[in-house]
């Protein structure tokens, strides 16, 4: 099965070329995946078959980067392609390809997965928990102080360095966990949901952290949301999933915005894209799994 036909864009947004997405001159994409196939075992013991015949490409673009959204269904898979791409799940047939190689078993310094759930160590204060990826590699103290300290002031926490978790809100806890990925530089940030227990307004500024960091630093995204406008404001591209088991059913280039202002939400453009992706979602019946207009 070829990867899934780009989805025409709405009259007043027409979709960027594929082939132009830094594809050329050779380039190998940055994500591909191809005829991916997982199952796992309930706990009744039956066998489910969470994706099926999944094929995406995800393009290499240097110097500007790429985020991906995946959308669909409440447990359509989503969340199970993205384990599997960190290397927390084995595919049961299939290929993952990073720059065009063969994605090795398990998880690497290559990926780095921000989860929904804060993950920090309680007893670390935020530098130290930053730094903790470096210090597993054995890069000396004062380099690896001078880096943390760096990535926690573009993340808006300089004040809180030395600050403990539990001194932090929840989005601030997010921002560590965004420090501490980045800090990594892996060549694909992974997110399950980041912000899905965040306020609207904490929401909002994590977004704009997102576009300012991440995509500053050439970063390749990927990331999986229920929120159709929180999928438009992000994307270069937006993926809509099947219901399980999770087929890529349309490819959506986002084809405008290179500074992305949050008043940009209330456009006749922007409106016009999030109402053509929730067209979409709703041929799938699936509008009580999907949220617009955080």
């Amino acid at each position: 099965m070829p990867d899934a036909p780009a989805t025409p864009a709405i009259p007043a947004a027409p979709a960027a070329s594929t082939s132009a997405a830094g594809m050329a001159a050779g380039t190998a994409p940055k994500l591909e995946l191809k005829h991916l196939y997982i199952s796992y075992t309930d706990r009744a013991g039956n066998r489910v078959q969470a994706v099926d015949d999944a094929n995406l490409t995800i393009a290499n673009k240097p110097g500007v980067g790429e985020l991906a959204v995946f959308l669909g269904p409440s447990g359509c898979g989503k969340s199970t392609i993205l384990k599997s791409i960190a290397g927390l799940l084995t595919p049961d047939s299939g290929e993952i390809l990073i720059d065009g190689q063969a994605l090795p078993p398990g998880t690497g310094r290559d990926r780095g997965m921000v989860f929904q759930s804060y993950t920090s160590f309680a007893w670390r204060t935020v530098r130290k928990n930053v730094e903790y990826g470096l210090e597993l590699q054995g890069v000396p103290a004062a380099e690896r102080k001078e880096k943390a300290l760096k990535i926690i002031e573009q993340v808006g926490l300089k004040d809180f360095a030395e600050a403990l978790p539990k001194q932090l809100s929840g989005g601030m806890k997010q921002r560590v966990a965004i420090a501490r990925t980045v800090i990594n530089q892996p060549k694909l940030v992974l997110m399950d949901e980041p912000f899905g227990a965040l306020d609207p307004q904490t929401r909002w500024g994590m977004q704009a952290l997102i576009l300012d960091v991440l995509k500053k630093q050439d970063n390749t995204v990927l990331f999986v949301t229920h929120d159709i406008t929180e999928a438009v404001f992000l994307a270069d591209v937006i993926f809509v999933l099947s219901h399980r088991p999770a087929k890529v059913l349309h490819r959506i280039e986002v084809p405008y915005f290179e500074s992305r202002d949050p008043a940009l939400k209330q456009s006749s453009e922007f409106k016009r894209l999030e109402n053509h992706v929730l067209d979409l979602l709703q041929s799938l019946k699936v509008q009580g799994n999907v949220r617009v207009g955080l």
